[in-house]
């Protein structure tokens, strides 16, 4: 991906991707996106962008291993994450499912993870520490809870779930407080006309409808203006 689509894709909203990768692809029914209500931690002039890296977690009960493994998975996570294809997104999986205990994300581990150069966090799993989270590293979460209870990292670098959307290692990942999706690779070359036609589509009929004396004449005749470009497309 080129830097001009990087910097057009932190300018639109997640759902302008999700109706550009249905624009690629010719036809309604692109599903792999998040599908529940997300928490996002701040709302940022820039959508989260960048490759996925995964992981799951459990907080509802302690972990089966010894300290020493536990200890060794996790630093071993934060090393991987850290050598992830940038610019990097952490999409975390909480085995918990939709009933989270625990969170992974607080201000220490926000910290952390910003510091190694993340972008920010996508999770069905939890957030805490709202007030004293790190600026300019949005986390997307599935729940808002006072405690860490068990929480522990069980796998990385592996197939994920969060609230339906499936990530593999080194997906793109587009986000925002919408909710989040996965860019399919056969739709990145071409995203960049799909959102500009997307974008000058959608104003023949808003201009006309942010005006004083807008009304269904003015619509009918936009709306056949739009069917006509979406068939020449």
């Amino acid at each position: 991906m080129n830097e001009k689509l990087l910097n057009i894709l932190r300018q639109v909203d997640t759902p302008t991707i999700c109706n550009a990768i249905e624009g690629v692809q010719g036809k309604r029914g692109f599903d792999n996106f998040t599908k529940k209500t997300m928490h996002i931690s701040e709302i940022n002039n820039e959508s989260i962008v960048g490759y996925a890296v995964t992981a799951k977690i459990i907080a509802s009960s302690p972990p089966k291993d010894s300290p020493e493994i536990v200890k060794s998975r996790r630093m071993n996570y934060y090393k991987y994450v850290s050598e992830g294809k940038t610019p990097i997104v952490v999409v975390i999986e909480d085995e918990d499912g939709l009933n989270p205990c625990g969170a992974f994300w607080g201000e220490v581990n926000a910290t952390i993870h910003k510091g190694l150069g993340l972008k920010g966090v996508i999770t069905n799993g939890t957030m805490r520490d709202l007030d004293v989270l790190p600026k300019n590293f949005p986390i997307l979460s599935g729940a808002v809870g006072p405690s860490h209870a068990f929480v522990h990292v069980t796998e990385f670098k592996c197939k994920v779930d969060v609230l339906g959307m499936t990530v593999y290692p080194g997906d793109l990942i587009h986000a925002d407080r919408h909710g989040a999706c996965v860019i399919p690779k056969d739709t990145i070359e071409g995203l960049e006309n799909s959102i500009s036609k997307l974008v000058s589509d959608e104003n023949i009929v808003l201009d006309p409808a942010r005006k004083e004396g807008f009304n269904y004449e003015i619509l009918e005749k936009a709306w056949l203006v739009i069917e006509k470009s979406r068939n020449n497309k």
